[in-house]
């Protein structure tokens, strides 16, 4: 070792972020064990590497006694004070073994301690990256596609995203760009695994969070996502201040906000809806586009009876039962969808009844 040796580890300080004394400790650690092991000693040795000249030396631990029973262990009073006059009974003195063709096997012990140590560390440096953006958005680049994974380049580090977390509209081929939601950040045997998906509700919340700077700053809050990736989405949102729209906030002038997220989304319907704490109020707001006429509450059931024009029946009902799926989701109410007809025939309710009006509520669609 010498002075080369250090300042080619300040380098690797300088450039890979870690620390010089760390890689040393490492060294050190493992010099140990091959001294051990090349020269079949004791496990009372300790080695030193000098943090200025680079210099290493072994040394062996003993206890300082009366009678030396085991020499590799012990050491005699006198014996002691040859190397230091202040050693006394029972001290550990430190006895310089340092074997002469060590420099060699160092050499080998630091090159494959110092690669090792710059890999773990790597992957830690990306681990503790990419940990704080759990739950967050990247931007990454499309390198490969298997049967099952899509594999994306994030820069330091090539995450996963299982097919089945792509949208049904996603087609990506090699070189796209692509942003995804972080779902997972795993520290494995083979380094940092980050988890990628464009079909968690998280995506929609985080686009909103990143277009809307009412949303950042924290004067509409996002209270409830609902969404079936490709198809549609229906999102809660509520102004902390009556003089912000919260639903115009998210629209932004002329549509320019939202529409931005939908393009993200490859056309995915969106409808932004005003949260509500007055549960029949919300829950008519949530099947928006629809009109609803009265919502009837079941407290016990947590379920909401909701009765709607005949001619609206389909539209808050939707294709497939989409939109009062996703009502239902939202809200975290169950949802019974009732024509006003049927709510005659059934409930011997009269035809005329007082609609419940929704607040603000829009739904966006760039087909």
């Amino acid at each position: 070792m010498s002075m080369d040796f250090i300042e080619a580890l300040s380098e690797i300080e300088r450039d890979k972020g870690i620390a010089k004394e760390v890689l040393i400790d490492a060294i050190e650690a493992a010099l140990i064990s091959s001294y051990k092991r090349n020269f079949n000693a004791a496990q009372n040795v300790r080695v030193d590497i000098n943090r200025y000249t680079g210099v290493i030396k072994v040394y062996a631990r003993k206890t300082v006694t009366d009678e030396v029973l085991d020499p590799r262990l012990e050491i005699t009073v006198e014996a002691a004070r040859e190397v230091n006059p202040h050693y006394q009974l029972d001290d550990v003195a430190d006895i310089e073994v340092t074997p002469r063709d060590f420099g060699r096997i160092a050499a080998q012990t630091a090159k494959q301690v110092v690669t090792q140590r710059i890999r773990e560390a790597e992957r830690g440096l990306i681990y503790n990256a990419f940990i704080d953006k759990e739950e967050d958005i990247v931007n990454g680049i499309v390198q490969r596609q298997d049967v099952r994974n899509l594999f994306i380049d994030l820069g330091k580090v090539e995450a996963v995203m299982p097919l089945t977390e792509l949208m049904p509209t996603d087609k990506f081929k090699h070189g796209d760009r692509v942003k995804s939601y972080i779902t997972k950040v795993e520290n494995t045997t083979k380094g940092p695994q980050i988890i990628l998906s464009r079909t968690h509700p998280g995506l929609l919340k985080r686009l909103f969070e990143l277009e809307v700077p009412e949303i950042y700053d924290g004067v509409v809050e996002i209270r409830s996502v609902a969404r079936e990736a490709g198809f549609r989405s229906k999102i809660a949102v509520f102004s902390r201040n009556d003089e912000v729209d919260a639903v115009g906030s998210c629209v932004g002038p002329k549509g320019m906000r939202v529409q931005t997220i939908v393009s993200e989304l490859k056309g995915e319907k969106i409808d932004i809806v005003c949260w509500s704490e007055n549960v029949e109020e919300y829950v008519a707001n949530a099947l928006s586009p629809s009109k609803v006429l009265e919502v009837i509450v079941f407290e016990q059931e947590k379920m909401a009876r909701v009765i709607v024009p005949d001619y609206q029946l389909s539209l808050a009902i939707g294709i497939k039962g989409q939109n009062a799926r996703l009502a239902a989701k939202l809200t975290g109410w169950k949802i019974d969808i009732k024509s006003e007809s049927q709510a005659e025939q059934e409930y011997g309710r009269p035809k005329t009844m007082t609609a419940v009006m929704p607040q603000d509520s829009v739904s966006i669609d760039l087909a």
